[in-house]
């Protein structure tokens, strides 16, 4: 909070106390410490400041990155960049939210021809890919902070609810929509969409360290696991492996789900 200080300092806070007041701006805070844009030209001034840091990241990095560039290269005062992010972090947090539902509308109509589970899910997973590709190069500057449990920017936080339900829904779809839905135990398919998000996040993980030509390891992970996957996920529904599947699905609910932030941040 530096560069907001340094504001105060020589403004009087005038920064912060103008954004608030400015007309369009007061569409009160989102979670985590972001606001809600109110009208269209509020909404266009929240883009730009995005937009602006997310260019300026991939050019300096994000720890060499600081809002007061932010704001100068966007043509707005740092109390202004403050009232809609009011910590670099949350602009994270807005690519997150941005990039979330990008990827959710560009799998829906990829995976809108065919009702195969194993198909539908790969393409959500390539998908995903395919729409972070932009961003590769400085996704591993944050992934530091990203990984402390601690932080809002691990996408296991309460702040990360948003873009982290965003996903799980799509994985829903991804289920509901498929041939396979209507043959599994209810109970499993309420289940699945949170553990298929896991399954997003190792792809993740495993993309974010993956320096070869468009991160082709990553996509090979993707198309061999997939399949794979799938299959065990077919093979829960034989009386057979009812016990197996009961197990794992306690495990996860007893020792994985409660670790995740079900609630946004008020």
């Amino acid at each position: 909070m530096d560069d907001l200080a340094a504001t105060n300092r020589t403004d009087g806070g005038k920064g912060a106390a103008d954004a608030s007041a400015a007309p369009g701006t007061d569409g009160g805070p989102m979670p985590g410490g972001r606001a809600q844009p109110k009208t269209d030209k509020s909404e266009a001034t929240r883009a730009l400041i995005l937009e602006t840091a997310m260019r300026l990241f991939q050019e300096r990095g994000y720890e060499k990155t600081t809002m007061r560039a932010i704001a100068t290269e966007a043509g707005v005062s740092v109390g202004n960049a403050y009232y809609y992010f009011s910590a670099k972090e949350f602009l994270i947090q807005g690519f997150y939210d941005r990039m979330t539902h990008d990827h959710a509308a560009d799998a829906r109509r990829r995976m809108a021809h065919t009702r195969d589970f194993s198909e539908r899910l790969q393409i959500a997973l390539t998908s995903w890919l395919d729409t972070a590709a932009p961003y590769h190069e400085f996704a591993a500057q944050f992934f530091r902070t990203a990984a402390d449990p601690t932080s809002s920017l691990s996408p296991f936080s309460n702040e990360s609810h948003p873009a982290r339900a965003t996903a799980v829904e799509l994985f829903r779809d991804v289920l509901q929509g498929s041939d396979l839905a209507p043959k599994l135990d209810a109970e499993l398919v309420e289940l699945l969409p949170d553990v298929l998000w896991l399954n997003l996040m190792v792809v993740v993980l495993y993309w974010v360290f993956d320096r070869t030509e468009d991160t082709e390891r990553t996509r090979e992970f993707v198309r061999r696991s997939t399949p794979m996957a799938a299959r065990l996920i077919n093979l829960s529904r034989y009386r057979v492996f009812r016990p197996i599947v009961r197990d794992a699905k306690g495990l996860i609910q007893d020792f994985i789900l409660p670790t995740i932030g079900k609630t946004a941040v008020k």
